[in-house]
């Protein structure tokens, strides 16, 4: 049995952290540009949710990709948290309130700048990935976010969207 001697691990990227507080639409998904995680920033092209892409601007964002409740399945430990977002149908946008994220870079602080990638993808570092520190023309400011918290030991962090 894992000992925790800090504190537990938040939960899984994508998961409304404050459910009393949130706004969230059903929006059907573009298959041929789906996102590919939960918890990430999501942008409307012709009605649908689609990822975001390189080169994209902060402005494009629409909301954030809400992970469904029950959640998927899948096993411990490993893959905690690491369902894969449906291609096509309905998915759940959460347009204000507070979500669980994965910070791909940086050290994530209460209050603190949340940055989007959007150019020159690396290892753990995806186009349209959150980051807690700014990289150049890598990365862009998402208007309206902040960290909540510091990233726990799985480099999962609260953000706070249009509150």
């Amino acid at each position: 049995m894992t000992a925790y001697l800090k504190s537990l691990p938040f939960g899984a990227p994508g998961v409304l952290s404050r459910p009393h507080v949130h706004t969230n639409e059903p929006q059907m998904v573009n298959s041929a540009a789906a996102p590919t995680a939960y918890g990430v920033p999501v942008k409307m092209v012709s009605g649908k949710v689609n990822a975001i892409a390189a080169s994209d601007a902060a402005s494009v964002v629409y909301g954030f990709l809400v992970r469904p409740f029950p959640s998927q399945d899948f096993a411990f430990p490993g893959d905690f948290g690491g369902a894969t977002p449906p291609t096509s149908g309905t998915v759940s946008v959460m347009r204000r309130g507070y979500m669980l994220v994965h910070v791909n870079a940086g050290t994530a602080a209460p209050q603190g700048v949340v940055y989007m990638r959007v150019a020159t993808p690396a290892t753990g570092k995806p186009v349209g990935g959150i980051e807690a520190v700014a990289d150049s023309t890598n990365t862009v400011v998402i208007a309206g976010a902040t960290f909540q918290t510091a990233a726990d030991a799985d480099g999962v962090a609260e953000i706070a969207y249009n509150i």
